[in-house]
């Protein structure tokens, strides 16, 4: 039973050494908004802003036991999930979700750092699709990881990009957010796509310069959203805001 009745998000995902992503990232986007975390870290890395020398898996059973730790402490109203990096991982969080079906879910695909390095095990992919993405209430993936999830080429505009999120959205996803962040452009623009419904998107101008953990802050900070019951329409738009204010400040 859940012993601290404020509201939480349990963050579920691997740490950076730099700071520059990961979990700083996350708890620094829920935090913002008033909120308290819960950790289940999947990994330790050892990385700093321009290349990862190093990361040591946490153990799948581990994983597991964290979360499960987590929603036996709290009251967890969301649950961000970010670098799982193997197959046992992906199973072992999938089995938590498979417990909580009320609490939503927002997982970010992660499968490489900024600098190249691989982040999720090959072999992992075809797991994360079958057996954890179906249970999240949006998935959010770049372009590069949309085209590695939908077995395709890297989308050239709007149109591909459209037609990767709805092949993977009708694989039995319940919502998909496709990230601009690499397309061209003087606009970076998210696509909200979901079951029947219009898709919806959010634009921003883009950003110059180079930027570590966007991807991270956007996730936690819709999770943060849905834990303060927010339409996930909402969330998505207010992410969007506050990722783009906070980085416009550091630019």
């Amino acid at each position: 039973m859940a012993m601290n009745g404020d509201p939480h998000v349990l963050i579920v995902a691997g740490s950076d050494s730099s700071g520059g992503a990961g979990i700083a990232r996350d708890v620094e986007a829920v935090s913002a908004l008033g909120l308290r975390t819960c950790l289940a870290v999947t990994a330790v890395t050892i990385q700093t802003h321009r290349s990862v020398e190093h990361i040591e898996y946490i153990a799948p059973d581990l994983v597991a036991a964290q979360m499960r730790a987590a929603l036996a402490s709290n009251t967890i109203a969301a649950i961000k999930i970010g670098m799982l990096g193997t197959v046992g991982a992906v199973e072992a969080v999938a089995s938590v979700l498979s417990e909580h079906p009320s609490v939503p879910a927002v997982l970010d695909p992660v499968m490489a750092s900024s600098s190249g390095r691989l982040l999720l095990a090959q072999e992992a992919i075809d797991t994360l699709k079958t057996d954890l993405m179906p249970l999240c209430r949006l998935v959010t993936p770049n372009l590069p990881e949309l085209a590695i999830l939908t077995d395709t080429l890297h989308a050239r505009d709007e149109t591909e990009a459209l037609h990767q999120g709805r092949f993977l959205l009708n694989s039995g996803l319940q919502a998909v957010l496709i990230k601009g962040g690499h397309s061209p452009g003087p606009n970076s623009t998210d696509v909200l796509l979901c079951p029947d419904e219009t898709p919806v998107r959010f634009n921003a101008p883009r950003i110059t310069g180079e930027m570590r953990g966007t991807g991270c802050m956007l996730a936690s900070t819709i999770a943060a959203h849905l834990a303060l019951g927010d339409s996930l329409e909402d969330c998505v738009r207010s992410a969007k805001r506050y990722v783009f204010d906070r980085y416009r400040q550091l630019a």
